[in-house]
């Protein structure tokens, strides 16, 4: 194996996971075209098409998925022992990479990071926020963050905020011209502002629970979104009922610019935690910022 091999294997790997050489090219900090000669090269030496490329998309061909199997667990191997090598410096050092909600980053994660930052200048962070459920293994992110309700069975994971309530909300202008839904089964006759779900592409269905009685309730509407900041602004303008976590509106429900109804039907529920894979050794830098985050009552 000559000296590059190594190099353009890490490449090509970075083109296929990404699915795009200008996405590929933005994260390994080179040019689309410096990239695009070496994977080239790859090909050539190999005397194979590892890439089917297109105007739209690239993605591995069966060769080319072929050697994805044997460079994912490889690669990943050598990043781990990398960490763990740097782990024995004296102080904590290193990048953690994290995969998250908005939400969560905002309110649990960005107030401990910015603080390990300052005192830690060794410690490298990535937040990559994300709403559907990214794969933290084929990922590689060293973790996650989610709900506890939907938490892989073979992940660790550490409560990292406290428990947690939906909050249904309206504008009191909205409010008073429909009038106040008394149980959930009244949200058919009002109009409500659909989510749709990133990960499956399905409309979410509002859960509600009273006294041990879960409800469930597809809601229908003149709109929909798949961001919660645009419900909010939806429901602030008087388009409809709004559906989403307490702390996400609880400025506008204290300004009285949203009223929340149904509140007797938002039970609190297990918050955010962060997850990781039981197999993984964590690093120092890995296990600093976990203890961080760590919810203490």
């Amino acid at each position: 194996m000559e000296s590059d091999d190594l190099g353009n294997l890490a490449k090509f790997m970075s083109v296929a996971q990404e699915a795009s050489f200008t996405r590929a090219a933005a994260k390994l900090g080179v040019s689309q075209s410096a990239l695009s000669h070496c994977v080239r090269r790859l090909e050539e030496k190999l005397g194979l098409r590892l890439l089917t490329r297109t105007t739209r998309s690239v993605a591995p061909t069966e060769a080319g998925e072929s050697l994805l199997e044997t460079l994912r667990p490889a690669f990943a191997a050598i990043e781990d022992k990398l960490a763990i090598l740097t782990a024995m410096r004296d102080k904590p050092a290193g990048t953690v990479r994290i995969t998250c909600s908005a939400h969560a980053a905002r309110l649990v994660l960005w107030p401990t990071i910015n603080r390990i930052m300052h005192e830690h200048p060794d410690i490298h962070i990535e937040l990559n926020v994300d709403s559907g459920f990214a794969d933290i293994v084929s990922g590689r992110f060293d973790a996650g963050v989610r709900l506890g309700e939907s938490l892989d069975k073979d992940m660790i994971a550490v409560r990292i905020g406290p428990r947690l309530r939906m909050a249904a909300y309206a504008s009191p202008a909205y409010l008073a011209a429909r009038g106040l839904p008394r149980t959930p089964h009244d949200l058919h006759k009002h109009a409500c502002i659909n989510l749709r779900l990133t990960t499956s592409g399905a409309l979410y269905a509002w859960e509600f629970e009273q006294n041990g009685r879960d409800i469930r309730v597809k809601v229908e509407g003149h709109l929909v979104v798949n961001d919660m900041d645009l419900m909010v602004e939806a429901a602030l303008a008087g388009h409809g009922i709004g559906f989403s976590i307490e702390n996400h509106v609880e400025h506008h429900l204290a300004s009285g610019a949203l009223v929340r109804v149904l509140d007797d039907w938002c039970e609190p529920f297990d918050g955010l935690y962060l997850y990781y894979p039981s197999a993984r050794q964590p690093t120092m830098a890995f296990r600093l910022l976990l203890d961080a985050l760590r919810y203490r009552d």
